[in-house]
């Protein structure tokens, strides 16, 4: 049933200085969310995304007329969900978006997908600084059908931009981040990857094409991708950290022209992350013939 919002019982919150404002801005910082135990999503996009999973808000924050022009998505929102209706100049001081499109929503931090044990393809990354890489990798990971992201620090996966770029990816991608400085993010991905080398899985690790290691360096498209793999990525910036690396029992690589000295980290996992699924119906096809 669609709400119907009545002035006499649901004032349009029109202030700035409302608490809600204060509450809503402090959920843009992980501090924040920590605090609260809550997610902030920001935008008609992601809380379409929520509705796919088996998230229950706990507040919708809305404008009048978002309220009007998405009836029908208004009508999922369960009836005993406060819903604040407030209008454009208190929803823009309230979010990160500069531009809000009328609608937040707030999720408990715990409904959240949690990591399973028993998974055979996992993304791993390397302090990755850039949220919009991080979301675009997130994205990218969920099409590619990989069942858990490990993170050595690096960006907030939580944080309004990073959710933004992934388009709702992170809600449905279990990831574990560690750390709360470089060096022990770099530690605690580091007993993870040598974890899942012990159990058989093949850690990979994909290098620029002019990497200078003394080990054999083959062109991505050698590898056996059918087999239980974890993808290391490095940082923007510095590449793997070399006790990262050590770590790895493959080391893979894009093959480009000479003329660009690195492509984009989340533009070289899209082949990357896809050519596990390739491989496998490539195989499954020829195993029908």
């Amino acid at each position: 049933m669609i709400k119907t919002i009545r002035p006499s019982d649901s004032p349009v919150i029109s202030s700035i200085r409302n608490p809600l404002v204060r509450r809503l801005r402090s959920l843009s910082s992980k501090e924040g969310r920590h605090e609260f135990s809550m997610l902030l999503l920001e935008g008609t996009h992601l809380l379409q995304e929520s509705f796919r999973t088996s998230f229950v808000p706990l507040e919708i924050i809305a404008t009048s007329s978002w309220l009007k022009d998405h009836q029908e998505m208004a009508s999922f929102i369960p009836e005993h969900v406060p819903l604040h209706v407030v209008t454009s100049s208190v929803l823009k001081a309230a979010l990160t978006t500069k531009n809000p499109d009328g609608v937040a929503a707030l999720f408990p931090l715990s409904a959240l997908p949690q990591p399973r044990e028993d998974v055979d393809f996992v993304l791993a990354l390397d302090r990755l600084q850039d949220p919009g890489n991080l979301g675009t990798l997130f994205r990218t990971a969920l099409a590619a059908e990989v069942q858990v992201v490990w993170l050595a620090l690096g960006a907030d996966p939580l944080s309004p931009k990073v959710l933004r770029s992934s388009a709702g990816a992170v809600l449905h991608l279990p990831f574990e981040r560690f750390g709360t400085c470089d060096q022990n993010g770099v530690e605690g991905l580091v007993k993870k990857l040598k974890i899942a080398a012990s159990n058989g899985q093949q850690v990979v690790a994909a290098l620029v094409p002019d990497n200078s290691s003394a080990n054999t360096i083959n062109p991505y498209w050698c590898l056996d991708w059918r087999k239980p793999t974890v993808l290391v990525l490095g940082n923007e910036g510095s590449g793997l950290h070399p006790s990262i690396e050590a770590c790895c029992t493959n080391l893979i690589t894009l093959p480009h022209s000479s003329a660009v000295e690195s492509l984009n980290v989340a533009s070289a996992s899209v082949p990357l992350l896809l050519e596990r699924r390739r491989a496998k119906m490539t195989s499954n096809i020829q195993q029908s013939l």
